[in-house]
């Protein structure tokens, strides 16, 4: 039951393969995975990564882009440190034999693509399907690699540290972690743990994330001891298609990017009288704005057109948008595309520094579970995956640059107390009406009203998922559910915290913005030593 690894690393998206990469040719690493290696959000990434890759372009553009994006709170030093790093790990992912679209009459010899709330096309894609052809490239590597082990089907419980255990000292040794099919308890214990767990997306009743994306990271962090920081900061991207049969199928920014025109049902545009900037106002304002018109007037949706583009053309940009759309009865190059907003992208999370450490020694965030302060108050498009490059690497040359101490000996999972679950509809009520108030009372728009009914309703669920928790044996849906409450509260609990309206938090008590950007940052309570 014992496992022991020089690094553990839970989550398998582009952060968590890109760092177990960097780390094997010198260390044993455990590769964690709620599903199958692919399943996380970064395989669904369609747009492409942000980098400076072309002469035109400039580290100060791709920064000050940032900063307007951010709407005044980004963290300098992270931001730069990011953006001036970003070539590299573009040149790391060729390297590695990522397929990015080529153009041969480029300078690059790739194509750069633009998207909403960037001054420049710095956009390498490969089509509108990158994050797969990235997890695709990196996954091979990593199933050949012999000093990583991959656990697929296997969900962390919750995290291992000394004062947890009694013992003195500090720092996180390892995890719990449910083998799902097998339904066991394992113990891994490593002196480096990374969590590379995704975002919070399914606290949201739409969302375009997989449903992998429960906050597991940002939830295990605060258990375990950890900061977390503009966790209100919740971006809905502004264009998820709108179709029965389509389940958080997203339209890639990169339609906008590249020419698309928002509309209401009778074909009249709007995004002129919302902002100067229309379909390429970066994604808080174009979610804003459509949110309102459908309220205003009763409408279900909106209509994306890129119909007025050349068919071939929008066959060879977005063949999988084209293939997806024409499943379900919509041919895009003849007829626009209906669209909502949806919860798409966190971008608070874990208080990490620019070697992605948390404050628990030993503990690593990396990607959408940390806010690393690059996103500020709203994310820029595909500065996404640029972070888990980035920041994968800054953490790995973080701990190889360590004297490796051996794996500790640790306690086995105590399943002395607890029974099998005698109402699994517990845990499916809960997830359905956390879910729906989650998207009701903290959504596009918020008020403290609303806040307040969604913080009361928390402490409810809290209760009765901790007296669940505490009584009967852990499964997948009982450890998602624990961590969704966990989250849901960080997020609300900030979103009062804050009291102006400033970039993807937008409230109708304050709808100013300070003069002065400041973070929202919670601490968790002095911790009394426990087993589980």
């Amino acid at each position: 039951m014992l496992k022991q690894y020089d690094v553990l690393i839970l989550g398998s998206g582009t952060a968590g393969q890109s760092m177990a990469l960097r780390l094997a040719d010198r260390l044993r690493v455990a590769l964690v995975t709620k599903r199958e290696l692919a399943d996380s959000a970064s395989n669904w990434a369609q747009g492409g990564i942000a980098a400076v890759l072309d002469n035109t372009d400039s580290i100060e553009a791709h920064i000050q882009d940032t900063f307007v994006a951010g709407a005044g709170l980004c963290n300098p030093t992270s931001t730069r440190f990011v953006v001036e790093n970003g070539k590299r790990a573009i040149e790391w992912l060729i390297d590695r034999g990522v397929p990015f679209t080529r153009e041969a009459d480029s300078q690059l010899g790739y194509h750069l693509t633009r998207e909403g709330g960037h001054s420049h096309r710095r956009i390498i894609h490969a089509a509108d399907a990158t994050g797969a052809a990235v997890q695709a490239t990196l996954g091979d590597h990593v199933r050949r690699h012999p000093n990583i082990d991959i656990y697929e089907h296997h969900i962390a419980v919750d995290l291992i540290t000394a004062d947890k255990l009694g013992q003195s000292g500090a720092g996180c040794l390892g995890a719990y972690v449910l083998d799902i099919h097998g339904e066991r308890v394992l113990t891994f214990a490593a002196r480096n743990t990374v969590l590379a767990t995704g975002g919070t997306g399914k606290v949201y009743l739409y969302t375009t994330n997989p449903d992998v994306a429960t906050g597991d990271g940002v939830a295990m962090a605060w258990r375990a001891g950890c900061r977390v920081g503009n966790m209100e900061f919740i971006q809905f991207h502004p264009t998820c298609l709108y179709h029965p049969q389509a389940k958080s199928f997203l339209i890639s920014e990169a339609v906008r990017g590249e020419g698309g025109l928002l509309k209401l049902p009778d074909g009249t545009r709007f995004m002129p009288e919302h902002d100067p900037r229309e379909e390429l106002a970066p994604r808080d304002i174009v979610a804003r704005a459509i949110d309102f018109e459908m309220k205003k007037r009763g409408i279900d949706c909106v209509y994306l057109d890129i119909s007025h583009k050349p068919a071939d053309w929008l066959r060879g940009h977005f063949p999988n948008i084209h293939a997806r759309c024409l499943e379900l009865g919509i041919d895009i190059t003849k007829e626009p595309i209906p669209v909502v907003p949806a919860a798409h992208y966190s971008c608070g999370g874990i208080m990490t520094d620019l070697a992605a450490r948390t404050g628990v020694p030993g503990l690593y965030a990396v990607g959408e579970s940390a806010c690393t302060g690059l996103h500020g108050a709203n994310r820029l498009a595909s500065n996404s995956l640029l972070e888990c490059l980035v920041f994968g690497e800054a953490a790995a040359e973080d701990i190889l640059s360590k004297a490796q101490e051996p794996a500790p000996v640790l306690p086995a999972w105590d399943e002395s107390r607890v029974t099998d679950a005698d109402e699994e509809v517990v845990i499916s009520h809960n997830w359905a009406e956390l879910r729906r108030f989650m998207w009701d009372y903290v959504g596009i728009v918020r008020t403290n009203k609303r806040l307040r009914r969604a913080q009361h309703r928390i402490r409810l669920l809290s209760r009765e998922i901790h007296e669940f928790y505490s009584n009967f044996r852990v499964s997948n849906d009982l450890i998602e559910l624990r961590n969704l409450v966990t989250t849901a509260d960080l997020i609300v609990r900030c979103a009062l915290k804050r009291k102006e309206s400033r970039g993807l938090h937008h409230s109708r008590d304050y709808p100013e913005t300070l003069p002065r950007a400041r973070d929202t940052v919670l601490r968790p309570p002095a911790r009394t030593p426990r087993k589980r």
